[in-house]
């Protein structure tokens, strides 16, 4: 199997101009090695790990860049038979966080960031949470254990998954749109697939800023980032163009949408999933968007809502699979 060695390969843009680091066949599964969002804030994963902080040279370094040299990603990965105009299908197997994450307090970032009333929010602190391994063997399906007294189970998923735009050069902390990019959502999971457009031969994937959990919103702007191990191929449909990403999860699909303020997220979401239901499972327009006011199974999801720079929110609007069958009409998804 092909695998892409933590440290090998680093970038901060998603460039078309890049050389490709990986080629891989249609459907062909590989693994990469990620470092987190901050290029090593825990350098070791020893019982007693090195912690870089906020406040020494490491992170000064990375923070003094225009942009800041923030979300380290994998790529380009060249896929056989990618062309522009056709659709990447990312089929996640697994993701497995290093032995250590961190979250905390970015210095004076976040929506408390300037807070005169929460001042202790305002300053740099890093939480160390560290990876127990589950029933598994693996960190896969693990236990995030935040204290001594509290814990949770880890929902490992990749924050940034991107193709090459056609034209322009996003940094991979800033870039985001119907090519992916550092969307933080939490679906972008082991079991799920991700849709991306392709605006280049060979699609050109980049992947990094695994996170080992996330609330929603990723409220502070800093979730648990972690290093990880990625285990994943990919699909080519070809002659498609989508409006944003689309997930589809093992019981229903999530459309994505990209925007500000988070209303507009909201409406390019549902409007994704419209035509998402329109084109693929005949779903009439009509029908659809009278259920999205009286289904409750009908739900928005807010993945992103973080407060740096030029930055968006991304929410997803979500619909399960077993709506799209009903007894009157009995729509049949059709070939993609």
């Amino acid at each position: 199997m092909k695998i892409l060695k933590r440290g090998k390969v680093q970038k901060y843009a998603f460039d078309n101009r890049d050389e490709p680091c990986l080629y891989v066949e249609s459907g062909e599964t590989f693994q990469v090695e990620t470092d987190d969002a901050l290029s090593g804030m825990i350098s070791d994963d020893s019982d007693d790990p090195t912690i870089q902080g906020f406040s020494g040279k490491h992170f000064s370094e990375l923070a003094d860049a225009t942009p800041g040299l923030f979300n380290p990603v994998v790529g380009p990965i060249f896929i056989e038979g990618c062309h522009s105009g056709d659709v990447v299908a990312v089929d996640i197997d697994w993701v497995d966080p290093w032995r250590y994450g961190f979250s905390g307090i970015l210095p004076k970032i976040g929506p408390l960031g300037d807070s005169l009333r929460y001042h202790e929010c305002t300053e740099g602190h890093v939480q160390v949470i560290e990876h127990l391994k589950g029933p598994s063997g693996f960190t896969r399906d693990g236990t995030a254990k935040y204290s001594e007294n509290l814990s949770w189970p880890l929902e490992p998923f990749v924050g940034t998954l991107a193709t090459a735009p056609e034209r322009e050069v996003f940094t991979s902390v800033l870039g985001q749109g119907p090519f992916g990019g550092n969307i933080d959502c939490r679906d972008v999971c082991a079991g799920h697939t991700i849709y991306l457009n392709s605006y280049n031969e060979g699609g050109l994937l980049y992947i990094g800023d695994v996170h080992g959990g996330q609330g929603d919103t990723e409220f502070t702007g800093i979730a648990d980032e972690t290093r990880a191990t990625v285990q994943l191929s990919c699909r080519v449909i070809s002659n498609k163009r989508l409006p944003c990403v689309r997930i589809e999860k093992p019981e229903s699909i999530v459309a994505i949408g990209i925007n500000l303020p988070m209303e507009h997220a909201v409406y390019d979401a549902t409007d994704n999933l419209m035509q998402w239901l329109a084109d693929e499972y005949e779903v009439p327009p009509k029908d659809l968007y009278i259920r999205m006011s009286c289904d409750p199974a009908f739900r928005i999801r807010t993945y992103q809502m973080v407060r740096l720079q030029t930055i968006q929110h991304v929410v997803g609007a979500e619909y399960p699979k077993s709506r799209l069958f009903d007894a009157i009409n009995s729509p049949t998804k059709v070939n993609r």
